[in-house]
């Protein structure tokens, strides 16, 4: 697969190669052999490949992390913990040596946001922070470097739907934010349940928080909850690959039909993978595959109720709320905690 002509190695991770021949999409370093070019199509994005109903090839293994497969993103990423106070620009990244151009593109096709974004939320959740411990909402726009008060306002009303102002500590549902290795959290919690746990840089959680508050029928507040904490604490364990058990009792507003397969989705062991026609199947109802995909997208309590588990029936990766590259990683955080268990029941 890979061309002698050192194009190839430059522009590795910048687009895909699908091969109509054999069915599979590479890296165009890939060490297969060569396919002819009237087999092939190219596309920018490994969730284009995907949609196209091309699946990964295992020789090049293009669904691999790209904070592990890319030195730019890797160095980024370690530059924004150690400074994630500086209200980045292109001109910081031009002076460290990086073509802006570049790292825009490779952070919107790897997580679906661009370097300056994923700042601009970092600086954001400083702020959250500020106010979750009962800081006034100049200070928290202070802490988190914005530089107006109305930029701060904006950002807050993209995230949660609401200004920052609108917070308050005395709400039945209140939020949490939770760093993970794999991109911050947000938890929405009462005193009892978790309501919502969800990645900050999902699409579609302004709309999830709508239906949360309208189904409440009352604002979601800002604070620490018994719930939003149990899982935190969970989620680190996870994390680190030491266990996969989740306790936190939830609270799962949907039919009958979705909770069944939500159900099924937490009987998938960590470490396996499970089609649509096999949840399908395993609740009873075999014609049901296109219902349950359905369900399984409708699930706002992301890694505790596991919808990354499921994959298509040949295999491929599909679609996933929090990007193809994390639903990647998941599966193998879980497949070291198989066989960490496995190894400590010998």
């Amino acid at each position: 697969m890979a061309s002698g002509k050192p194009g190839a190695v430059h522009y590795d991770g910048q687009a895909f190669v699908c091969v109509s021949s054999t069915g599979v999409f590479c890296r165009l370093t890939c060490p297969a052999r060569k396919p002819k070019a009237e087999n092939c199509t190219f596309f920018p994005t490994i969730g284009e490949c995907v949609e196209a109903g091309y699946r990964a090839c295992k020789r090049c293994h293009p669904m691999q992390a790209a904070a592990l497969s890319d030195p730019m993103i890797g160095a980024l990423l370690h530059a924004l913990d150690e400074r994630p106070d500086l209200r980045w620009s292109e001109q910081h990244l031009e002076r460290l040596g990086y073509d802006s151009t570049t790292v825009r593109r490779s952070f919107k096709r790897q997580f679906g946001m661009t370097f300056l974004e994923m700042a601009r939320q970092r600086r954001l959740r400083e702020g959250f922070q500020m106010l979750a411990g009962g800081g006034k909402v100049i200070t928290a726009q202070q802490e988190a470097s914005f530089e107006s008060p109305s930029a701060f306002r904006a950002a807050f009303a993209r995230l949660l739907g609401c200004a920052p102002g609108d917070l308050r500590m005395d709400r039945h549902l209140k939020a949490t934010w939770i760093p993970t290795p794999l991109g911050d959290m947000i938890a929405i919690g009462s005193r009892q349940h978790l309501h919502l746990l969800e990645f900050v840089d999902r699409k579609g959680l302004p709309a999830e928080l709508k239906r949360l508050q309208a189904g409440t029928q009352g604002s979601i507040g800002i604070g620490a909850t018994a719930p939003a904490e149990q899982v935190a604490s969970e989620l680190a364990a996870y994390f680190a690959a030491r266990s996969d058990r989740f306790e936190t009792p939830l609270a799962l507003a949907a039919s009958a039909f979705t909770q069944q397969v939500w159900d099924a989705l937490r009987e998938i062991p960590a470490g396996e993978t499970r089609s649509y026609g096999d949840i399908a199947r395993r609740i009873g109802r075999p014609s049901a595959t296109r219902a349950v995909a359905r369900a399984n997208g409708a699930n706002q309590i992301a890694l505790v109720i596991p919808c990354h588990r499921v994959i298509g029936s040949d295999g491929a990766l599909t679609g996933y709320g929090g990007g193809l590259w994390r639903k990647q990683r998941l599966i193998e955080i879980e497949r070291e905690l198989k066989i960490l268990n496995q190894e400590t029941t010998r």
